[in-house]
């Protein structure tokens, strides 16, 4: 189970790698027009708190406290959310393999993480939508993007 999670966590982690590496920074500070919301390096931004923060959780065997390791205002710097990015995966990944299979606790930890992730990669093609920014091809893959139905 671990190794199928890991795989899948480095999965979502190679997405966020490729938007980084293909969206324009100018675009991390942007928001959706005229809807309620906050900035696209926002929400990487708490992709990585979580990333920081859940583990800690597991371990401590109760909640921690929301930190993250990029200052709130440092989701507009594309090379410091990479270097976060890279970083934070190579933790979890540590982390994860480190779980004992009858460690529930630290499993609903890791799924919740996982439902994170994916959750802000649902919120992030809203803004690559509503802001005419282009899809990644991982993301179109992984999400069958850009196809007709």
């Amino acid at each position: 189970m671990n190794h199928l999670l890991q795989r899948r966590l480095e999965r979502a982690n190679t997405l966020y790698l490729d938007l980084l590496d293909t969206m324009p920074p100018e675009h991390l500070g942007s928001y959706l027009r005229d809807l309620p919301s906050d900035t696209i390096g926002h929400q990487l931004w708490c992709v990585l708190g979580a990333r920081e923060s859940f583990p800690k959780a597991a371990r401590a065997g109760e909640w921690q406290g929301f930190t993250s390791p990029v200052a709130r205002d440092g989701s507009t710097d594309a090379a410091t959310l990479r270097s976060a990015f890279v970083q934070t995966a190579a933790d979890v990944d540590g982390w994860v393999a480190g779980i004992d299979a009858a460690d529930e606790d630290s499993l609903r930890y890791v799924l919740a993480l996982l439902e994170h992730e994916t959750q802000h990669q649902g919120q992030l093609i809203r803004y690559l939508y509503g802001l005419g920014i282009d899809r990644p091809h991982t993301w179109q893959q992984q999400y069958a993007l850009d196809e007709d139905f």
